[in-house]
């Protein structure tokens, strides 16, 4: 029978159109992979010790091991979970999947900010470096006002959309890997091995040891040292065969991150004092691989590693703030596609094809950020607390998730499974995930109560993202915490 339907007056006439959905290219690596994620914890070398010995003084090497172990625990989750929702988004997609879209928001909103802190301070160390050339860039008005510079370009650059080459990337990350290994083995045999007592004297002698509460906030701190692990997540859906090349990328980097990290403290603190090491006008906070080029015994070796550890450091560390920039692009479209966050933040320029506004947007947050070098005496301590609120709360978060996730979904296919599996009610729960629940929501903690600086402005930044969550979902008219599917 002919249909015999026409439409009245008034009527809309809807003829569906085929919509092309893109989706991300899957061409990654081993290599690429483990280049983005030592681009991240191996530019953290060039700064983060320095502010562990600000904290930590001698005890740095010990708490730098501590906080390694719980940087086993992270990757070892991460590795699951991004086996297992092979997805952009880190522990933003992990949270949502684990419990629901508010958690999600919570994991992703924390990690926004360890994004933007991760910039700012990657900016605000370039300068130090490149005063090997420009003794100027040493003084703190001077070196703020380049930092805000490097971010203002930065922003411009990545709303045109210039790209960046991951083969240039692992060539810098080979010859870097390759100085730092050099650096240590030379501090090796011409200082600790000429002088073995020295490296005692100047972690258990009088004046270095940290009291107990610098110790404890130094092992929160040192966590500092240890990114990396949510840049490789967030490349889930771009790399090949994720459910093996993750957890293999994250392999590489335990081993490769643990080994140099142990090398560059102990002979940091072999070739200076922690007062000198951790000083960040007069010493070497900002710049303390440049300290080790510096106090190595040969005037040869010094001239030829002084500018080699310069222009390598500006140029790692220039990578790592463009990553924390590209990590918050992709970030804010994960969140946003999901509705956790209004589509406005991933909209697309229509000529240059990036997501401008949440770019902008978050490099003036950037800028605010590092307003406060200009005054602030202890601002390169408050800026590694701050990162370590938005990340320790990730990495909690994260563990929480696998946990749930292996209780509220044992049928989800786990191509990567941690081992070590406590059994209660008839789930497998893994014992890293569990210890490092407890170890980084435990620091998380010690960090919100002794450090206000970090804990009103990151609470601050909390309470705005669940704010902005609160008022979308509302006039979308979508419940708070029930998980939504991602448009088509």
């Amino acid at each position: 029978m002919q249909n015999s339907y026409q439409p009245k007056p008034g009527d809309r006439v809807i003829r569906p159109r085929r919509i092309k959905q893109y989706r991300l290219r899957r061409i990654l690596g081993i290599p690429a992979l483990f280049s983005a994620g030592y681009g991240d914890v191996g530019s953290s070398i060039y700064y983060a010790l320095g502010i562990v010995a600000l904290v930590a003084l001698g005890a740095t090497p010990i708490v730098l091991m501590i906080a390694g172990v719980i940087y086993i625990f992270n990757a070892l989750t991460y590795a699951e979970g991004s086996a297992s929702i092979p997805e952009a988004g880190g522990s933003a997609s992990f949270a949502r999947h684990g419990f629901n879209d508010m958690v999600g928001l919570i994991a992703g909103w924390a990690l926004m900010l360890s994004y933007i802190v991760t910039m700012s301070i990657s900016a605000y160390t370039i300068p130090p470096y490149l005063s090997y050339f420009w003794p100027v860039l040493r003084d703190p008005v001077i070196g703020t006002l380049v930092s805000m510079g490097i971010v203002a370009f930065l922003m411009v650059i990545n709303v045109l959309g210039v790209r960046e080459s991951s083969r240039v990337n692992i060539f810098f990350i080979v010859i870097d890997i390759a100085t730092q290994i050099t650096l240590v083995v030379l501090g090796i045999i011409l200082i600790l091995a000429v002088n073995p007592a020295v490296l005692f004297q100047h972690m258990f002698g009088a004046g270095n040891w940290p009291s107990t509460t610098n110790l404890i906030f130094g092992i929160a701190i040192a966590a500092l040292c240890f990114t990396g692990v949510e840049t490789v997540s967030q490349l889930a859906e771009e790399t090949k065969q994720p459910a093996k090349k993750i957890p293999q990328a994250y392999v590489l980097m335990i081993i490769a991150v643990l080994v140099l990290f142990a090398g560059i403290s102990i002979v940091a603190l072999s070739a200076m004092t922690p007062q000198i090491l951790g000083d960040p006008i007069n010493g070497w906070a900002r710049d303390p691989v440049a300290g080790i080029a510096a106090n190595l015994p040969s005037a040869t070796l010094q001239s030829i590693f002084a500018p080699l550890v310069a222009i390598l450091a500006a140029s790692i560390l220039l990578t790592a703030s463009n990553a924390g920039l590209m990590g918050i692009s992709r970030l804010s479209y994960n969140l946003s596609s999901h509705h956790q966050l209004p589509a406005t933040l991933s909209r697309i320029h229509h000529r240059f094809r990036t997501p401008y506004i949440a770019i902008i947007l978050f490099c003036f947050i950037a800028l605010l950020v590092l307003t406060p070098g200009f005054f602030s005496t202890n601002f390169f301590a408050d800026l590694g607390a701050l990162y370590v609120f938005g990340s320790l709360l990730c990495f909690a978060l994260a563990h929480a998730a696998v946990l749930s996730l292996r209780i509220r979904k044992p049928e989800l296919e786990r191509p990567f499974k941690l081992g070590w599996n406590l059994r209660i009610g008839g789930r497998e729960l893994p014992m890293t995930a569990l210890l490092g629940l407890i170890a980084t929501s435990g620091i998380w903690l010690i960090v919100v109560i002794t450090q206000p600086y970090s804990r009103w402005v990151g609470l601050i930044w909390m309470a705005v993202g669940l704010i902005v969550y609160a008022i979308f979902r509302w006039k979308a008219h979508l419940p708070f915490f029930h998980a939504s599917k991602k448009p088509g």
